[in-house]
């Protein structure tokens, strides 16, 4: 039998782990600062995830991978590969900008929110995410899923005496403890029938499965995707998604809506790829039934929400990023008829690096928003570019490249890479649905982007925008115009290898 050797290459871990000692550091250094030096806490955390970001350039030089059997280095639980590292990049950069967002949502909250366990609970989250794109055992993933997830929970219910706030945590937290109860009873059924909890081996392994056990083996593989589908918020496990963005402060909603759904494609894509490639029969159905249920229901969820309603910007932005999850599901379950899966897989991680940029930035002219109209209606939008131009024009700018309208090149050129994954598939209906849905998208995308130039409502105020946001807003808009600008600095990694 192998023996686990642990020489640690901790280059190759660095990034979730940085992240990891920043938030340790942030915890103790919380006991000994006092109210007015507390937010020195926040910039200690936007310092960590910065240089856990920039850790990922010594890694571009080829692959590494740690925590290998012996005499077998191709049995590893960690690999630092490309795809690792474009997911990490995604994780650790949403990450940061949601730090960004919380610096001065946390000053604005006057001791409303504890600062100390917020930051703790924010970078041991993200250095969950961080770990997960690298697993490649399903006793890591499961970890890292679960590490990700569990300080996520507490910061959506951090708001003291809120009851939305706290009613949004415990729908977050009973759907999402059953969803992985049920991922866990499908590892245990693969690791039965396989004997193993390595990725590449269970797909060797699980092709060769007694015949007796087919059907355990067929219920393993749909019970694992189960916890992955909850994060990636499809449907029909999406439904904490509006009630938990809404209850949540600001940031952690932006962060979820980026970062958690990076956490669940990237889970996803492990799984049905990489670890059960031979029973694409089927999870691609299933997959592809889901991506055109999540995007039918997110659109028509958003379509539906009122101007005038009390949080309908939060709830509309909660709504859209249940469609995009449609639409990110659909080169995944593509990959299942695809000849060549790793170009579809590409597809997604394109599309999913572009809706993270955009879908930030949206989040982040809310928060501005925010602080003068703290129920986020909709209505509140109307003349927002009499009060400031610029917040409009961008807001209107990360809302076209969502709709996949130019000026937002690179949301039209991502669209069609998605689409050009189904039809490649031979997918034709999936493509169908989708453009049905990409029509429906555009009307309520276009009205709120007009009700931003139309004439304000009573007198126009303008407001000092502090610095940590305005940075924040800054780096999304210039992420998204030099990606709207050279598209192919991204939709490149649909036509390489990932893997």
């Amino acid at each position: 039998m192998s023996s686990m050797v642990q020489s640690v290459d901790w280059l190759a871990i660095a990034p979730p782990t940085v992240t990891a000692v920043a938030g340790l550091v942030v915890l103790v250094a919380d006991l000994f600062l006092g109210d007015g030096r507390k937010v020195l806490l926040g910039w200690v955390s936007v310092a960590g995830l910065a240089a856990s970001a920039l850790l990922l350039l010594p890694l571009l030089d080829g692959d590494h991978a740690t925590f290998c059997l012996s005499g077998d280095t191709g049995l590893c639980s960690y690999t630092a590969d490309r795809f690792t590292l474009v997911i990490q990049l995604l994780v650790l950069g949403g990450a940061l900008l949601a730090a960004l967002l919380s610096v001065t949502a946390l000053k604005d909250a006057d001791k409303g929110l504890p600062e100390g366990e917020y930051w703790f609970l924010l970078l041991s989250s993200a250095a969950g995410a961080a770990l997960l794109p690298a697993s490649r055992d399903l006793a890591t993933l499961v970890v890292a899923l679960e590490v990700a997830s569990l300080p996520a929970f507490a910061l959506v219910g951090i708001k003291h005496g809120d009851r939305k706030s706290s009613e949004a945590a415990l729908k977050f937290f009973l759907s999402s403890v059953t969803a992985t109860a049920v991922s866990l009873m499908g590892i245990s059924f693969v690791y039965a029938t396989t004997g193993t909890l390595y990725l590449t081996r269970i797909a060797d392994r699980i092709q060769h499965v007694d015949g007796q056990f087919h059907t355990l083996a067929q219920a393993g593989v749909v019970l694992t995707l189960v916890g992955f589908a909850f994060k990636t918020a499809a449907v029909p496990f999406h439904f904490w998604v509006p009630d938990t963005y809404v209850g949540a402060p600001l940031p952690i909603a932006a962060y979820l809506s980026v970062v958690g759904k990076a956490v669940g494609f990237s889970g996803l894509i492990l799984v049905t790829v990489v670890a059960f490639p031979s029973y694409a029969d089927v999870w691609g159905p299933a997959l592809a039934a889901l991506a055109a249920l999540t995007m039918t229901v997110g659109n028509v969820g958003a379509l539906r929400q009122r101007a005038t309603r009390a949080y309908s910007a939060v709830r509309l932005l909660a709504w859209s990023s249940v469609g995009q999850a449609g639409y990110l599901l659909v080169p995944i379950a593509s990959a299942a008829y695809s000849k060549d899966a790793e170009k579809a897989i590409g597809s997604t991680v394109a599309y999913a690096l572009m809706y993270a940029a955009v879908n930030l930035g949206a989040f982040a002219v809310a928060a501005l928003v925010a602080r003068t109209s703290p129920c986020n209606r909709i209505s509140d939008y109307r003349g927002l570019y009499a009060r400031s131009p610029l917040s409009a024009l961008l807001l209107g700018f990360f809302l076209l490249c969502l709709a996949g309208l130019p000026p937002g090149i690179i949301g039209l050129f991502a669209k069609v890479t998605v689409f050009s994954a189904a039809v490649d598939a031979g997918l034709g209906w999936l493509a169908v649905i989708m453009a049905v849905n990409v029509v429906i998208a555009l009307f309520y995308y276009l009205q709120w982007t007009t009700l931003l130039f139309r004439s304000p409502e009573g007198e126009t105020e303008r407001h000092r925008v502090p610095a940590p946001l305005t940075a924040a807003i800054a780096l999304t808009a210039v992420l998204a115009i030099a990606l709207s600008g050279a598209p192919q600095l991204i939709l490149r990694f649909s036509a390489t290898t990932l893997f």
